[in-house]
């Protein structure tokens, strides 16, 4: 059975994907390609900077963590190099704190990880206003276990990444928080 290829949405429209992680930078760079965009993927904050001084893309698309740089951190550089761009911020570490700063500082959406291609596609035309924005897409009622991950890393946020300090105000076992830190988020 021939699985159909993906509707061709980029119209050519240029996006930088900087993620560390190769296996999945690789992926959905290929995922957004077959859906017409033209993609440069970098894996860190020089990388980035670099594509983005040969040609400014229409978006970037961030990963919120990386070893050598934030995601505000690949903001803050490529920014002033391309105010035009429109950015993304991916992380798996989502949480409301870190939303709102990301949108303060530069960021036009935010999404979580888990994604797939096609919610990172409908983000970026939502960003163009090429889906009505005035129609908010679905959105699903969080599950039990996601939002006790975006408490969780809201109360982080507010301690500074101070684990043992985070499971006091949770009233949980140390244990117990870095076991459900080490965990994927869940999906919404």
């Amino acid at each position: 059975m021939t699985q159909a290829a993906p509707p061709s949405t980029g119209a050519g429209r240029s996006v930088l994907l900087v993620d560390d992680d190769d296996a999945f930078r690789v992926r959905l760079a290929r995922a957004l390609e077959t859906r017409g965009f033209a993609v440069t993927a970098a894996a860190d904050l020089t990388a980035a900077v670099a594509a983005a001084r040969r040609e400014a893309p229409d978006f970037a698309v961030l990963d919120m963590r990386m070893p050598d740089a934030s995601g505000q951190d690949v903001i803050n550089a490529i920014a002033p190099l391309c105010p035009e761009t429109k950015i993304v911020i991916l992380t798996g570490y989502g949480s409301i704190a870190s939303a709102v700063e990301a949108l303060h500082h530069g960021a036009h959406h935010y999404l979580s990880k888990p994604i797939d291609a096609d919610e990172l596609t409908a983000a970026l035309l939502r960003i163009e206003g090429e889906v009505d924005a005035a129609t908010p897409p679905e959105e699903a009622t969080p599950t039990l276990a996601r939002a006790e991950w975006e408490h969780i890393q809201r109360v982080l946020t507010d301690v500074g990444g101070n684990v043992s300090e985070a499971a006091r105000r949770l009233g949980i076992a140390r244990r117990t928080l870095q076991l459900k830190l080490k965990k994927y988020p869940p999906r919404n």
